[in-house]
């Protein structure tokens, strides 16, 4: 079985523990914070939700979830991150971490407003609508990368992004990837640059709905070119030498990588 690279939970918030005497209007998430808006109109941010226990969808299940710390991402490319230790009570009314660790050994995570699709995407839902994603996963390193779902300049970048972390080849959900892959990312829009070491080839370009052309896969035990034209029939003649920067470019391409061949 491919190891999905993320943590994903279908977030649609119930409700949340009371803080203060007034009642609890509404519950969102602005960029990367919890945003809670009280009867009294108060307005709550995550700082001061450290505590508070949410209760949230789950698999299709109802589970508690606790916030129990909230501090500043240092390794935020563009603007303030927040990031989150959460806790999820089991049936046996037991706290456990709910993320699993990411390659730096940390569990932490954020709301981000919206609802995945099963492909992984993240598509505009109703207010109070959001996934609960962690640190190991594409959704939250696309954001610490700078890719950021909210702005307008860099929303299909944050959509390649995913499809490209995961090495989605056909933007149909499937991970080819695994954990720990080292990749060389970058853009038109110097959000992030080449690093251009000399093992690593041009992979492929990247658009929100897949890559655009493959020069050679990243894990070559889980898919290689024939088996990806096989299942992703509009790749075919997009594949091996005749994929470069510049056709991929010319193809749509919004992000691009490089990795070991």
């Amino acid at each position: 079985m491919i190891p999905r690279a993320l943590i994903l939970l279908t977030a649609s918030f119930l409700g949340v523990t009371p803080l203060a005497a007034a009642e609890v209007i509404s519950v969102e998430a602005d960029r990367t914070e919890f945003k809670v808006t009280m009867s009294d109109g108060k307005v709550l941010r995550s700082a001061d939700l450290v505590g508070a226990r949410l209760t949230i969808v789950m698999r299709g299940q109802p589970r508690r979830i606790r916030i129990d710390a909230v501090e500043r991402d240092p390794k935020a490319q563009r603007g303030a991150v927040w990031l989150h230790s959460f806790s999820v009570q089991g049936p046996d009314g037991a706290w456990t971490n709910l993320c699993m660790p990411h390659g730096d050994g940390s569990q932490l995570g954020f709301p981000v407003a919206g609802r995945a699709r099963v492909d992984g995407i993240i598509e505009p839902a109703e207010p109070g609508v959001m996934e609960v994603a962690c640190t190991s996963g594409a959704q939250v390193k696309c954001i610490r990368f700078g890719y950021l779902p909210w702005d307008a300049e860099s929303g299909d970048l944050y959509n390649a992004c995913i499809r490209m972390t995961r090495a989605d080849y056909c933007g149909d959900g499937t991970a080819t990837t695994l954990n720990g892959q080292i990749i060389d990312m970058y853009d038109d829009h110097t959000i992030q640059r080449p690093e251009n070491s000399h093992e690593h080839e041009f992979e492929a370009g990247w658009a929100p709905n897949g890559a655009v052309c493959v020069r050679h896969v990243r894990v070559k035990q889980n898919v290689s070119l024939e088996s990806l034209v096989a299942a992703c029939p509009r790749l075919k003649d997009r594949v091996g030498e005749m994929c470069t920067e510049e056709k991929a470019r010319s193809l749509g391409a919004r992000l691009f990588n490089r990795s070991r061949p």
